[in-house]
């Protein structure tokens, strides 16, 4: 089985108690030891087997392989990725059975990571991410007071889009925000609205 380590908490001595997305479900896990393990860290792709699936206790990771990127090594580069697949446990926290969208979404993203700036594939990765869910919601009106946008505009959690004056975060012009609905694309997007872009993005999916 594979699947990304979303976050790692200590458990007893120098036990943790890792989170990992698989292709069509999120679970915890129990692994001995696993603070001396230096493949389980968090936002690692990991193959993996389980035991102990009854029920009475957590179920135990064992025969773990890593498979690495090359980004890894770079440190600005893994940072970000740390950032971004910390989102991913409390959003899918009580998601039950998950389909392979999300495994998928960061596998993607795993591979392109080094082939282009990591927030603009954070914030292309985020539109799917609503679009797959049915929350991109294009609107000709401020989230916030309901009045008709202008030609700038800015966008919330979500990507709701917003007067500036509404939200205090600077303003993009409309027309690169409404191709970017369309396209799901930042590449009319300098880094500065990248930037802001990925600001949203970090406060939550």
């Amino acid at each position: 089985m594979k699947g990304f380590v979303l976050s790692l908490t200590r458990a007893k001595n120098e036990d943790m108690i890792a989170t990992v997305l698989s292709e069509h479900r999120m679970e915890r896990y129990y692994r001995f030891y696993g603070a001396r393990h230096s493949i389980l860290q968090l936002g690692n792709l990991i193959d993996f087997e389980v035991e102990g699936e009854d029920g009475r206790f957590l179920p135990r990771l064992r025969s773990l392989r890593h498979h690495g990127f090359t980004w890894q090594y770079e440190r600005n580069r893994l940072m970000l990725w740390h950032d971004f697949i910390k989102l991913f446990e409390p959003h899918l926290r009580d998601a039950g059975e998950l389909d392979r969208f999300y495994f998928d979404l960061l596998l993607t993203a795993a591979r392109h990571w080094d082939r282009q700036n990591p927030k603009r594939i954070v914030v292309e990765s985020y539109h799917t991410l609503l679009a797959h869910e049915g929350r991109l919601h294009p609107s000709d009106r401020c989230y916030i007071c309901e009045q008709p946008l202008r030609d700038t505009v800015s966008l919330m959690t979500a990507f709701h889009p917003a007067h500036p004056e509404c939200i205090y975060v600077p303003s993009i012009p409309r027309p690169v925000i409404e191709d970017f609905f369309e396209s799901g694309k930042t590449l009319y997007m300098d880094d500065v609205m990248v930037e802001q872009l990925y600001d949203a993005v970090r406060k939550g999916l």
